[in-house]
């Protein structure tokens, strides 16, 4: 619900048609789409004793969380590059973030997620599943998925580790570099007024790439170990439910505009309408 706020808020508001509000509504469409692929599956089983699940819907969900969860990383990463220019470049801000290389940025996002997926797909697809057919979690991440086949299977193994290497660590550096020069040319802003300001249209997306790279990282980028299913079910509720729940509060708690924002749309729904009576 939060997140649909956030799309409707940002279009329809002409004060927020702006690059980092642009990437914003991107983001709230990724989180939407990655909680519809996880959250009504994980409710209906908890509601029933019959949980199956075929081999192709299951395939298919695991596809579609780390096509939404990748492209929510590029996502991630563009709104830092956006923090960066619009701080340290003010005055270049509009010729550098324009529309076109916005669009380009978010094009990139969501095919750049959809080319890295494919290849760990098509090599999950042709393996074969005999040790069991019960998956220890409450969807089809790709660790149970490894629990539950048998074969050979070093190759993708090897390529997921990898990828998830690369596209965490990779975009991490990236925003860290961003953030190192936001850091240094906030320091240098002589009013301690406008420096808390600066500081506070960052603080929001930092506390964000935190709780989603810290996730992350311990989920992926580590051996696959029996014993931290448990723990990677915890994890996974935080990247699918938790962060997309908390992240509209975060964004439009610490926002002065996405406030106002609300507070004229709330004006105007619960506001009395004039009446005018003919005489």
């Amino acid at each position: 619900m939060g997140n649909i706020l956030i799309i409707i808020i940002t279009c329809t508001d002409y004060h927020l048609h702006s690059p980092m509000y642009f990437f914003l509504r991107n983001l709230s469409f990724s989180e939407i789409c990655l909680t519809t692929v996880v959250v009504p599956r994980m409710l209906t089983d908890l509601r029933t004793d019959r949980r199956t699940i075929s081999f192709a819907a299951c395939l298919s969900q695991y596809f579609f969380h780390f096509l939404f969860g990748g492209t929510e990383i590029f996502l991630l990463t563009t709104m830092s590059f956006d923090r960066y220019v619009a701080i340290c470049c003010p005055l270049l801000y509009t010729s550098i973030m324009s529309q076109r290389l916005c669009f380009l940025l978010v094009i990139f996002s969501w095919m750049g997620a959809l080319l890295l997926i494919l290849t760990p797909i098509f090599l999950t697809s042709q393996l074969s599943f005999c040790k069991s057919n019960v998956i220890n979690h409450f969807f089809c991440d790709y660790t149970p998925l490894m629990q539950i086949s048998c074969g050979d299977k070093h190759l993708l193994e090897l390529i997921h580790f990898l990828l998830a290497f690369f596209i965490l660590f990779s975009t991490l550096v990236l925003i860290l570099v961003s953030y190192a020069y936001i850091l240094i040319t906030i320091m240098q802003i002589p009013s301690a007024k406008e420096r808390q300001r600066a500081f506070s249209t960052c603080s929001s997306h930092l506390i964000v790439i935190s709780i989603c790279y810290g996730s992350c990282i311990l989920m992926y980028v580590r051996p696959i170990q029996d014993e931290d299913l448990d723990l990677n079910k915890g994890l996974a509720i935080v990247n699918t439910v938790l962060v997309p729940l908390l992240n509209p509060f975060i964004y439009t708690l610490r926002n002065k505009q996405v406030k106002e924002a609300l507070r004229e749309v709330a004006r105007k729904m619960f506001s009395p309408k004039d009446v005018r009576v003919s005489m």
